[in-house]
């Protein structure tokens, strides 16, 4: 596998912009060029290469082009893989700051984030002032890819004695806004409108410093500002508030520069008032979970024999049913676990297709889900073709050792937990023992 070529997509794709600032690094010499008389000139000569039986062949795939081995890449070991480097954004000594305040689910960004960010850009840009975008992130968090995203300056509130920011505590998460609010005065307040948390505490944070916030913003400007009302079916149209709260793909993500994301102290100057306390979260059986709603998806094709063990699999790793119509037609599963064009359109975190080809009205349906991993026999298949990460081989021998290695991670776990709780003094109360499990889980 170490000299397998792979290939690379994104720079695929500066490849075919050509008003992307590294598409020349990429493709070399320019195929098009102004005449003296102000005409675009093409070059007959580019763009061809010889074959191995000497006759001259069209490249339009650009791999002949200087700067086109950027675009594949070997496994380890087969070579160096080199990939261009981005410019670098810098905002020296600003004098205004747009803070967005990241969901963060499972301590990484979401496309949704990445909007939030891309719209905070768009924000800074028509600005008069200096303006540096700045994030704010609760608790632990295991994102590495700031900087690409976009973010000029990082506020970063960590889990300590004195505050703790895993789970709900969203007076807790106010008082740090407040305290930002009261030492930067940043000119915009952007939030995700999304159920994992940043709808709720904008509007806090509106009630909080009297601010009437936009609700589901779409499109918005230094000026105006267009949200969605009534169910997405009427546009109402307002000036631009201070607090956003954005709605998905209200602008596109940052994507052609780096940003140099420096840390920003803000001292805690808000003492937060607690009445809320989180207890934890409530099981919840996968199996009665909508699969709009749904955030990781096992879903089912052709390929499947046993049906038991998909059942079993899906039940331990706790991911709600889906299948193809084809799994449907056959009676293997109900119409509404249905996934595709023709049946329930889905926007999991993670969607694993196992045994499914990729028909267009099932890809289609998954078009919004973020992470797509395909288990196939077929390597040319559309459906590995769609996804970021594939396994190449029988669906039941997958399923059988992928369900055998989450038994044996969870062991490990319950014998840690084992291990705290015999060190543990005699006379800790039942509450204590329930927190460290908690912990430990």
């Amino acid at each position: 596998m170490s000299d397998v070529i792979r290939r690379d997509p994104r720079a695929e794709r500066i490849a075919r912009n050509r008003l992307h600032p590294l598409h020349q690094s990429l493709v070399g010499a320019a195929t098009e060029q102004r005449g003296p008389t102000g005409l675009l000139r093409k070059d007959p000569r580019a763009g061809y290469f010889m074959g191995p039986n000497g006759l001259r062949r069209i490249d339009r795939s650009g791999a002949s082009h200087p700067g086109a081995a950027t675009r594949v890449q070997r496994g380890t070991g087969g070579g160096v893989s080199t990939e261009p480097t981005l410019p670098l954004h810098q905002v020296e000594n600003p004098d205004n700051f747009i803070v967005c305040v990241l969901d963060m689910v499972g301590g990484r960004l979401t496309s949704h984030d990445k909007d939030v960010l891309g719209q905070a850009h768009i924000l800074a840009k028509s600005s008069a002032q200096t303006t540096a975008v700045t994030a704010v992130v609760f608790g632990d968090h295991r994102e590495e890819a700031l900087d690409k995203a976009g973010v000029d300056r990082l506020i970063h509130f960590e889990n300590s004695d004195a505050n703790h920011y895993q789970g709900y505590c969203p007076e807790q998460k106010l008082a740090a806004l407040q305290s930002v609010e009261s030492q930067l005065a940043p000119g915009h307040w952007l939030f995700p409108d999304s159920i994992h948390g940043g709808a709720d505490l904008g509007c806090r944070l509106a009630a909080r410093i009297g601010e009437r916030p936009a609700n589901h913003a779409w499109q918005v400007d230094s000026e105006n500002t267009i949200c969605r009302g009534g169910s997405d079916r009427i546009d109402i149209k307002r000036q631009t508030p201070r607090i956003l709260l954005l709605a998905e793909e209200c602008a596109m993500p940052i994507d052609e520069t780096r940003h140099e994301v420096l840390a920003l102290d803000v001292e805690h100057l808000v003492t937060p008032d607690q009445h809320i306390q989180d207890l934890g979260a409530v099981d919840v059986d996968p199996s009665q979970i909508p699969l709009a709603e749904a955030e990781f998806i096992l879903s089912a094709g052709n390929g499947v024999k046993d049906w038991d063990q998909f059942h079993d699999v899906a039940s331990t790793l706790g991911a709600t049913e889906g299948a193809s119509r084809v799994a449907v037609d056959d009676g293997f599963m109900p119409r509404f676990r249905q996934v595709g064009a023709t049946g329930i359109w889905v926007t999991a975190r993670v969607y694993v297709a196992v045994g499914i080809s990729g028909a267009i009205q099932h890809l289609q349906g998954i078009g919004q889900c973020e992470k797509v991993v395909a288990i196939n026999t077929d390597p040319g298949c559309d459906m590995v073709k769609r996804a970021d990460l594939t396994v190449i081989g029988k669906s039941q021998d997958i399923l059988a050792e992928l369900l055998r290695l989450y038994k044996e991670r969870q062991s490990g776990v319950s014998d840690d937990s084992a291990t705290l709780s015999d060190k543990t003094e005699s006379d800790e109360s039942v509450e204590d023992q329930n927190k460290e499990a908690r912990r430990v889980a």
